[in-house]
């Protein structure tokens, strides 16, 4: 089968993945009931960490389209969520690209966690105040309290996740013959 084709293929089961597990996990946030956590960006930082950072662009829109009519957020719901997604699962795989190493790996997905949560921070402060029609002082009331450890719980959950099965994965398929020897550290 021809190399391209084959790619696509592992990215099209990885974002199906992904969305599949946005469907079957979803864990309410209890400081604020409208934040969810689901385990979607870990099949999308897979496909980072196997075809490179910009593999993660489409499967994180593909997604956060599919979801879009479920979560009832709407076009705000899409815009945080592939900000959320592309800044933790991007980074991870532009850091992993450089350095294929699984302190690589450790490294970029940290630091994917940490500018998610700055990202998710700045733009929680500045889009949720339209989107919940509240003042910008409540929702800065929340940043801290709520957003924070919300993003924090989401990328170290994520992060073990993603370190527990990546190279298990990236083993089977190199066995069955999906992936080269290249494209596995």
């Amino acid at each position: 089968m021809n190399s391209k084709i084959k790619n696509i293929i592992i990215l099209a089961i990885l974002t199906a993945l992904a969305y599949v597990a946005m469907l079957v996990v979803r864990v309410p946030f209890p400081a604020a009931s409208f934040l969810t956590y689901d385990p979607k960006d870990v099949f999308i930082i897979i496909g980072g960490f196997l075809y490179g950072p910009l593999a993660v662009i489409p499967m994180s829109l593909v997604v956060s389209l599919l979801e879009m009519p479920l979560s009832g957020t709407g076009p705000v719901g899409l815009l945080m969520n592939i900000l959320a997604t592309c800044s933790f699962a991007f980074t991870a795989a532009l850091i992993y690209k450089k350095r294929r190493t699984i302190s690589g790996a450790v490294i970029g997905i940290i630091s994917g966690v940490l500018l998610m949560i700055a990202v998710m921070i700045l733009w929680n402060y500045l889009i949720t105040p339209m989107y919940m029609g509240v003042p910008r002082e409540f929702v800065a009331g929340m940043l801290i309290p709520v957003f924070l450890p919300f993003n924090l719980l989401k990328g170290i959950y994520n992060a073990a996740i993603t370190i527990l099965i990546y190279k298990r994965l990236s083993v089977v398929l190199r066995k069955l013959g999906i992936l080269s020897e290249s494209r596995i550290k």
